[in-house]
């Protein structure tokens, strides 16, 4: 009888891409896939640890996988196998913890081909391994894996703790994963990592180098820059995407805070008059760009005033939209041991007044391209017969469906 293997994927998309190239792994070495609702042999969970409320959710899973399965070996990976090993092997039906450093030998391990330590876990400063990985089985997007770990110990974060340091593979090797995806048929890649425009800190190339090289890569008709530091993102490589039809008007660039005293306190790399100016620059450039952005509220000794000023800046730069997160307290951060900790009720009010004012600039920007000629790649089905797609600034666009125009990218009339 085949054995089954199911995988469960928590957190970034940086992680989803990890599971899914196991989930190629598993395929190949002739192990059948089935859901993580159902009993399976294996188990590979690919944790997030970004906040406590993520750690218990993991617990969770884990309890209800071994329930489904008694005699299933769970392996636990990702960034909360990394952190919190000891409080993970505890668990019944935990098989093996995997830290980062051994992230790439997860499946192996899993299956057994590699006899494991209960907690197979090194210090971060020992990370150095590096695990290549995309996803697959959409139609139309892939998220293709450049970077991994984290050199700037941002005050709240334990990312770095996590994964690493900051290290990626060479750009032939990037190249060609990307022709993979390519002859799958996909249109699009969302180039995703920890810290992606570090990129080339161990290889000494740059981020601007590998852009230009993926351009290159037939079949590949969009590309889409996940999260990227505002310092990091520079205007050589704002000028260059602006002139390349492949490279869409679309980023994410946290922010965290719209006031100086606080992003001083987080240990951020620039101030809000240099966030502002690069927004501005990349509008010079681009036009109606589609700009995501990360918020913290609720930072230990963030006061009304402060909050006020960070609204009052979001206001003023008019993101198309605000990813807003309340400040969670996490273990061996420099934030932790702050004072003047804000209450969760505060938190609360903030993230509400924020996701507010989210709501506003999103539909605004979405309003103000009605009518408007655009060109769209539309990748599945809803219900009710109807099809989902994108435009290249990321307006979400629904039409009926038509099975001709999925998987391709289509002009409409927004």
């Amino acid at each position: 009888m085949q054995s089954t293997i199911a995988f469960v994927t928590l957190g970034c998309k940086l992680n989803y891409a990890e599971t899914s190239s196991y989930a190629r792994k598993a395929v190949a070495a002739g192990y059948q896939t089935v859901s993580a609702s159902k009993p399976a042999d294996i188990y590979i969970v690919n944790t997030c640890s970004v906040t406590e409320h993520a750690d218990k959710k993991c617990r969770n899973i884990i309890r209800r996988l071994h329930k489904l399965n008694s005699e299933a070996r769970i392996v636990v990976t990702g960034c909360y196998a990394q952190l919190k090993p000891e409080e993970i092997s505890a668990l019944e039906g935990v098989y093996a913890v995997v830290g980062s450093e051994h992230k790439k030998d997860t499946f192996e391990i899993a299956v057994g081909d590699l006899s494991p330590q209960k907690e197979l876990v090194t210090p971060y400063k020992e990370i150095r391994s590096y695990y290549n990985a995309y996803s697959s089985g959409e139609r139309t997007r892939s998220f293709l894996k450049v970077q991994d770990g984290c050199n700037y110990f941002c005050t709240y974060c334990t990312v770095p703790l996590a994964r690493g340091v900051s290290r990626n593979a060479a750009i032939p090797e990037i190249v060609r994963q990307a022709e993979e995806i390519a002859a799958t048929g996909v249109k699009e890649i969302v180039l995703t990592g920890v810290n992606i425009g570090d990129f080339g800190r161990t290889t000494g190339e740059s981020f601007a180098d590998l852009l230009k090289a993926l351009a290159a890569v037939e079949g590949i008709e969009r590309y889409r820059i996940s999260s990227i530091e505002p310092n990091l993102l520079t205007d050589e490589i704002v000028d260059w995407i602006a002139g390349c039809e492949k490279f869409l008007p679309h980023f994410h660039i946290p922010l965290q805070s719209g006031c100086d005293r606080i992003l001083e306190a987080m240990h951020r790399r620039y101030t809000t008059g240099f966030f502002e100016k690069k927004i501005d620059y990349i509008r010079s450039k681009m036009g109606d760009v589609f700009f995501g952005i990360d918020v913290i509220v609720g930072f230990p000794g963030e006061t009304d005033e402060d909050f006020e000023v960070t609204y009052r800046f979001l206001e003023r730069i008019r993101p198309a939209f605000i990813h807003i997160f309340p400040y969670s307290r996490r273990t061996n951060t420099v934030a932790a041991g702050l004072p003047d900790q804000v209450q969760d009720s505060v938190k609360t009010k903030r993230v509400n007044r924020l996701e507010e004012l989210c709501e506003r600039l999103h539909s605004e920007y979405c309003g103000s391209f009605i009518g408007k000629p655009e060109k769209v790649l539309f990748e599945s089905t809803l219900k009710g017969g109807m099809m989902v797609g994108y435009t290249r600034n990321y307006i979400r666009v629904v039409r009926p469906y038509d099975k001709s125009s999925i998987g391709k990218v289509v002009d409409v009339v927004v």
